[in-house]
């Protein structure tokens, strides 16, 4: 966890925590009314994770507060053009071309960074699917022109019936023509791998084994 500090002001707090020194604006500066100290505002928050965190955890993080509407995606872009020239504005830049706040979980917004960076057309978070006029699901990705979608399996997709259900969903999906991909926290590790799945779902029509599943 990064925390940016005014020069010459010393850190007191617990180890593990990496401190960034910059120049902070009183404007930049509240207080936050919980806990009664002072945090950075959402535009300089913003700035920074996007400036101090690698893109995948940037766009994550970003992916979040836009979603929770902690902040405006709007205000990135007039942010942008005021730091242009900045310490790693560059950084900043990339990431806040990627923030999307349909997302809906961090690994989504990982997923959405490596297609970029692996040169994947932008998928549609949170999208739903409708076949015949019918609503068949909101899924996490989808590429609807190839009918692909990726779905992130979390921890509470094992829990009870949902594995039972998230079959008899992901059934109905391919019986209606998509493809879909299934990723875990361990797929995650490897996401080269992850972007070559999705590039050859892409790229090849469904399998034979795809299409019995459908059955």
């Amino acid at each position: 966890m990064p925390v940016v500090l005014p020069p010459g002001l010393r850190w007191r707090g617990p180890r593990g925590v990496r401190v960034h020194r910059g120049e902070l604006a009183a404007s930049d500066v509240l207080i936050d009314d919980e806990w009664l100290m002072p945090c950075t505002r959402p535009l300089r928050t913003a700035w920074d994770i996007g400036a101090l965190e690698g893109t995948a955890t940037a766009v994550g993080v970003l992916d979040a507060l836009v979603h929770a509407r902690v902040l405006d995606a709007a205000q990135l872009g007039p942010l942008l053009h005021a730091g242009a020239g900045r310490w790693g504005s560059r950084k900043v830049r990339r990431a806040f071309e990627l923030v999307d706040g349909r997302s809906e979980s961090p690994p989504e917004s990982w997923v959405r960074v490596a297609c970029a960076f692996g040169g994947l057309p932008a998928p549609v978070p949170q999208y739903d699917v409708v076949g015949e006029g019918i609503w068949l699901g909101r899924v996490d990705l989808a590429w609807p022109e190839a009918r692909v979608i990726v779905e992130y399996e979390g921890a509470y997709h094992f829990e009870g019936l949902q594995i039972r259900k998230d079959d008899d969903r992901y059934r109905r999906l391919v019986a209606a023509g998509w493809r879909v991909i299934r990723l875990s926290a361990a797929d995650l590790r490897d996401m080269d791998a992850v972007v070559q799945r999705i590039r050859t779902a892409l790229s090849e029509p469904a399998s034979e084994a795809e299409r019995d599943l459908a059955r």
